[in-house]
């Protein structure tokens, strides 16, 4: 009950008609990977510098159809930052606008099913730029790839204590690590868990 009050106020509050179809209920079977880059881990002070997202239908991840922007910020980037992304001031000077960004990301999502590691994260970050132009925050549906791994392994380990690293979940799936702290690739992995997870039945 609380959460269909919740999603109704949100569409209320929606200032542009031509995004009600984010409010539309999700394609069976058809998903968005995303990840975002950023200057910082604090949504209310921090902003995205390069954000990427792959479709996912069915058993198949859509590598063709994939999104991938880096974003022209105007903020000194932190140190501590480009060690962990690298990129620096210099590589997002030709990166597009953060409206470009937004405009172009809602129309690739659309109103699919939204999938992450530590998503709630993304999503804040997306809703940052959303909510003071369109007065909504992301109302698609969320599902948590760490939460699923959780489900698939508590049974299995007596203790009860899962480690929901990401590296560690990429190994345990016996899955390819690529190049992390790429918002494309982090997408990409975090497509293949969701897949193997969700066809053992999680």
């Amino acid at each position: 009950m609380i959460w269909k009050l919740a999603a109704y106020l949100n569409r209320k509050r929606l200032k542009d008609e031509r995004y009600a179809y984010l409010f539309e209920p999700p394609p069976k079977d058809l998903y968005v990977c995303f990840d975002v880059e950023t200057t910082g881990l604090d949504p209310k002070k921090d902003d995205i510098i390069s954000i990427a997202a792959v479709k996912i239908e069915g058993n198949r991840i859509l590598s063709s159809q994939r999104f991938e922007r880096v974003v022209c910020v105007e903020r000194e980037m932190d140190e501590e930052s480009v060690k962990v992304h690298r990129l620096r001031r210099c590589d997002l000077v030709k990166g597009c606008s953060v409206d470009e960004m937004l405009e172009e990301f809602l129309a690739f999502v659309g109103n699919a099913s939204l999938v992450g590691y530590y998503l709630e994260f993304d999503v804040a970050m997306v809703n940052k730029y959303l909510k003071p132009k369109l007065g909504i925050v992301l109302p698609n549906r969320q599902i948590e790839v760490s939460a699923l791994y959780y489900d698939y392994k508590i049974g299995r380990i007596p203790q009860g204590n899962v480690d929901l690293r990401f590296d560690t979940i990429i190994k345990e799936l016996d899955l390819p690590l690529m190049s992390k702290h790429n918002a494309l690739n982090d997408a990409l992995m975090t497509a293949m868990m969701f897949l193997k997870l969700k066809n053992m039945g999680y």
